[in-house]
C-alpha cells in the first residue's frame, strides 16, 4: 500500500488509496470513470485507466490464446473473462485482465448480464492474470495479496516489457511460485513465455499452429 491520505473527489490512480467500502462504490458506479479497473482490499481502493496499446492488447490475446488452446486440446472445461469484475460485498473487489473458471466443479456466473459479478453467489475464478507494464510492481505486490485472501487459486502475472511470466501457486492464503501450471496441469509456463516472444517475429496464426503442434505432442 502506497498512500494513506483520505480519498477525495479528485482520484490518484495506479495507486492505493485509503477508502471506505461506500466510498470506492461512489467512485466504482461513477459513469465517469467507466473505463477504469477497480480493486479493493483491506480498506484501500486502486483505480488504473486500462491500456489501449498494442503491447498490451497483443499479450492479452496470446495469453487468452495460450490456455484456450491448451485446454480445449486437453479436453478441459474452460470458461474465460476479459477485463470482468468480481466483487464480495463490504470486503473486496478486483478486475483481472483475463480470469478463467477451470473445470466442472465450480458455480460460473452466466453471460446474460453486464453487471458486476458477485462473490457471495458466485464462485471466484480459480486462475487470474494480470498483463503489467507500469503496474507490474503492484501486480506482484498489493494485488498478489488480493488475489491470495479472495479464494483464487493461481495467479500469473506477465511483465509485457520482458515477456516474462511469474506463476503462483495460492493455497491458505500464501502463495509460491511455480515453472508448471496446477489448474492446468501439463502446461509449463515456459511455454507461455515462449508464444510471447513468438509475437516479435510471427503471427498469430504461426503462433497458434505451434502452439497445436506442441499440445498435441502432451
Amino acid at each position: 500500500m502506497t498512500s494513506n491520505s483520505t480519498i477525495t473527489q479528485v482520484l490518484e490512480t495506479d495507486i492505493w488509496v485509503k477508502a471506505t467500502w461506500e466510498e470506492f462504490l461512489n467512485f466504482a458506479e461513477d459513469s465517469a470513470w467507466e473505463k477504469g479497473k477497480f480493486y479493493y482490499y483491506q480498506e484501500h481502493m486502486r483505480v488504473e485507466m486500462s491500456p489501449v496499446g498494442p503491447l498490451h492488447g497483443r499479450q492479452n490475446s496470446l495469453v487468452s490464446y495460450v490456455i484456450i488452446l491448451f485446454a480445449t486440446l486437453r479436453n478441459i472445461r474452460v470458461v474465460q473473462f476479459t477485463n470482468t469484475s468480481f466483487r464480495k460485498a463490504g470486503i473486496g473487489e478486483f478486475q483481472p485482465d483475463l480470469a478463467y473458471y477451470i473445470g466442472s466443479a465450480l458455480r460460473v456466473p452466466p453471460d446474460d448480464s453486464n453487471s458486476t459479478v458477485d462473490l457471495n453467489e458466485y464462485d471466484p475464478p480459480n486462475l487470474v492474470v494480470e498483463i503489467g507494464a507500469s503496474s507490474f510492481n503492484d501486480d506482484l505486490g498489493g494485488k498478489r495479496l488480493l488475489y491470495e485472501g479472495a479464494g483464487i487459486a493461481e495467479y500469473w502475472v506477465d511483465r509485457a516489457n520482458t515477456r516474462e511470466v511469474f506463476a503462483f501457486a495460492i493455497n491458505n492464503g500464501g502463495s509460491g511460485r511455480i515453472q508448471e501450471s496446477r489448474v492446468l496441469p501439463g502446461l509449463e509456463i515456459r511455454l507461455v513465455e515462449e508464444a510471447l516472444n513468438r509475437s516479435q517475429t510471427q503471427d498469430d496464426g504461426e503462433i497458434n499452429r505451434w502452439l497445436i503442434q506442441t499440445f498435441s505432442q502432451g
